[in-house]
């Protein structure tokens, strides 16, 4: 067989131009993609706003439909502004760690940090709920062999006592217990991660080694009675996160 289909022209040559060419349209498309969610960019010091990169690096506006008519989302975000955050370097470096100026719990530094998320509840395929109260699950119940926490002291991990909890929140489609709600001892409900506690069955207790028990009064507080949203969820789970580093000053030293 000719290797070439006419005089002049090597299609082994025409196919590694085309290869070169199309993975230098992948490397343009795959960077203009990356650039929807976290851009522009923040000077790591001084907090002015980085350049996006330029027109062949700028992804174009694209707008998703959210499900169950929820309306529509379009990316990238326009007119970021920098955010402002109580902490502060502790070298003049690239990367280095920072310290908390204020309440690091309350102000989402660091392993309590959260996302501005949806302001609506996870829900299931048929569009309810997916997190509720037990009490308005009548179709769940606790396996008579397990513990039920409801009436239970909560303890924070300095051993004091931080409140009573009066319900579990389900989640309907994993078939388990996300929450504890926590009547406190100061006045108020917080949701407490399930997760996050320990249920001692002998001592008819839980005991949350996530925070102390004083820090479970600004833990943050749902609006609604019977859903929490995916924002709220955030919150909830990076303040108590957060009491794994945070809680303690001992908490903050290093291992070694």
């Amino acid at each position: 067989m000719h290797p070439t289909l006419t005089p002049g022209i090597d299609v082994a040559l025409l196919i590694f131009y085309a290869f070169v060419l199309f993975f230098i349209c992948l490397v343009f498309y795959l960077r203009r993609e990356d650039r929807r969610e976290g851009y522009p960019l923040e000077h790591e010091f001084t907090g002015r706003l980085e350049s996006e990169g330029g027109p062949f690096l700028t992804a174009l506006p694209k707008t998703f439909k959210l499900s169950f008519g929820r309306g529509t989302v379009t990316t990238p975000t326009q007119g970021r502004e920098p955010v402002e955050i109580a902490a502060r370097f502790t070298d003049r470096f690239p990367g280095a760690p920072y310290a908390p100026t204020g309440n690091p719990l309350v102000d989402g530094i660091g392993p309590a940090a959260y996302a501005n998320r949806a302001k609506h509840p996870d829900i299931d395929m048929e569009g309810h709920p997916r997190i509720v109260p037990m009490g308005s699950a009548l179709d769940f119940a606790i396996e008579r062999r397990d513990p039920d926490p409801r009436g239970m002291p909560v303890l924070g991990c300095d051993g004091a006592l931080a409140g009573t909890v009066s319900e579990l929140w389900i989640d309907r489609a994993d078939r388990l217990i996300r929450y504890l709600a926590v009547d406190l001892a100061v006045g108020g409900t917080v949701l407490v991660p399930m997760m996050m506690t320990d249920i001692q069955r002998g001592n008819r207790r839980v005991v949350c080694d996530a925070v102390t028990a004083a820090q479970f009064a600004d833990a943050p507080r749902i609006e609604a009675t019977d859903r929490i949203t995916l924002y709220e969820e955030d919150r909830v789970l990076g303040y108590f996160g957060g009491g794994y580093l945070y809680a303690t000053p001992d908490r903050q030293e290093p291992l070694l």
